[in-house]
């Protein structure tokens, strides 16, 4: 996370606080794969444990925020330190919203469990899978502080808007053709946006990652495709378009 300094227990403090984002981090990778497998195979019982581990991610923020706290009490952090204190605290929060997210999709997974019809599954998949290398990139570029990889997977995100806009759009289909499939499209819309949601996280941690690699903000217009405000099911739409 930095550089060296005289006092061990100091360098010893900032290690811990590394360790304790790559945990989260580790356990949020563990759940966005845990929703996929759920959903697909509509397991109620390990949504339930979904939801469960929840509680750990969320422990553990609050084990960052006490430790960011002492830190700057005792430690006051100065230059790349501080931005990499606070940064650690930044993404400990979006690593705990991405955890929330994960479990939302576990209860929609719930209420879907009884499904026989499940529109759209293989572009939940496409999307999920893009955010868990996005999760998996950022960690390794937040251990490495290296701006590059994180600038990479920060573009990834418009691959996420752009799959999320086409499954919105042939949901949105499927509800327009068949009202019997409303109540189901309607989970599966959340679920979408939750996904999406955890990936506009992600660049939230590959923006930290660069200021604290550079000092700098990130230049220009974050990467955004969700254009869903704009859609509207159009009759006779094919739904494998």
């Amino acid at each position: 996370m930095s550089t060296e300094h005289i006092v061990q227990s100091y360098d010893d403090e900032l290690a811990n606080l590394t360790n304790a984002i790559l945990q989260m981090g580790g356990l949020v990778e563990s759940q966005i794969t845990a929703t996929v497998s759920a959903i697909t195979n509509r397991d109620s019982a390990a949504a339930e444990q979904i939801i469960e581990n929840d509680r750990e991610i969320d422990e553990l923020e609050v084990a960052v925020e006490r430790q960011v706290v002492s830190m700057l009490a005792l430690r006051q952090p100065m230059a790349d330190d501080l931005r990499a204190v606070i940064g650690a605290l930044r993404i400990s929060s979006d690593l705990e919203r991405m955890g929330d997210l994960a479990a939302n999709i576990a209860k929609r997974t719930i209420a879907l469990s009884s499904v026989d019809q499940f529109p759209a599954l293989s572009s939940l998949r496409a999307m999920a899978l893009i955010v868990q290398t996005m999760v998996k990139n950022s960690l390794d570029a937040f251990i490495d502080n290296d701006r590059e990889k994180a600038m990479s997977t920060w573009r990834e995100d418009e691959k996420v808007d752009e799959l999320y806009n086409s499954m919105f759009r042939e949901l949105l289909t499927y509800m327009f053709e068949d009202p019997k499939l409303l109540t189901t499209c309607t989970h599966l819309l959340f679920v979408a946006k939750n996904m999406e949601r955890i990936g506009d996280h992600v660049t939230n941690i590959c923006e930290i990652i660069h200021y604290h690699s550079t000092g700098e903000r990130t230049m220009g217009d974050r990467p955004k495709a969700d254009t869903t405000s704009l859609h509207t099911p159009a009759e006779g739409q094919n739904r494998d378009q």
